[in-house]
C-alpha cells in the first residue's frame, strides 16, 4: 500500500491513522518504471518516485516521501520521511530535507545544502542557503518569507503568499 497525497501534513496523519485501525497493512515504495533510480539507493517504505523523476547514487529517501514527476534528486542526498520534491525540483548533491518539508515545482537547491524540517520553498525558488526549520521561502535567490507553523496547509488556496486575487 502506499498513500500518495501532496500534502505532507496530511500524508502522514492519514498514514498514522491506517496504521492504528489496520497494524498488518504493509506499505511499499511504488517506482515508476520510467524513473530513473540508482542500483544503491534506499527507498523507504511507501515512497512513491514519478514517471521521469531521477534519483542519483547515494541518496537515500526515507518513509512515505514523494519524489515528484521530472524531479530530481542528486548524489548523496538525503529526504527524511514525510518529504517531497514537486514536479521538476531538481537538488544538487548532497542535500538534506528535513521531515515534512516540500520543495515546490520547478525549485532549484544547489548541492550542500540542508532545509530544515516543515519548511516550504516555494515555487521556481532558488535555493543557495540553507533553511531552517518551520520557514516558508521563495524567490531568486530564496529568501524567508515568514515563520511556519507545523501542519500548516501549503497545498491550497489559503496559502496564497503573494496575496493576489485568485479570479
Amino acid at each position: 500500500m502506499v498513500v500518495a497525497i501532496g500534502d505532507n501534513w496530511a500524508r502522514m496523519r492519514v498514514v498514522s491513522e491506517i496504521r492504528s485501525r489496520c497494524p498488518e497493512i504493509k506499505f511499499v515504495p511504488a517506482i515508476h518504471r520510467s524513473a530513473e533510480v540508482a542500483l544503491d539507493v534506499t527507498v523507504g517504505a511507501g515512497t512513491v518516485i514519478m514517471a521521469g523523476a531521477v534519483v542519483n547514487p547515494g541518496a537515500r529517501i526515507g518513509e512515505f516521501c514523494i519524489v515528484n514527476t521530472r524531479a530530481s534528486l542528486d548524489h548523496d542526498s538525503v529526504m527524511d520521511h514525510y518529504s517531497s520534491l514537486g514536479p521538476a525540483a531538481a537538488t544538487g548533491g548532497n542535500i538534506r530535507l528535513g521531515t515534512c518539508s516540500n520543495i515546490g515545482i520547478g525549485a532549484t537547491v544547489i548541492q550542500d545544502i540542508s532545509i530544515g524540517k516543515h519548511t516550504v520553498i516555494g515555487a521556481g525558488a532558488v535555493v543557495f542557503s540553507s533553511m531552517p526549520d518551520q520557514v516558508v521561502a521563495y524567490g531568486t535567490p530564496a529568501r524567508i518569507i515568514r515563520p511556519r507553523n507545523i501542519g500548516e496547509r501549503y497545498l491550497s488556496e489559503s496559502s496564497n503568499e503573494a496575496g493576489v486575487s485568485k479570479v
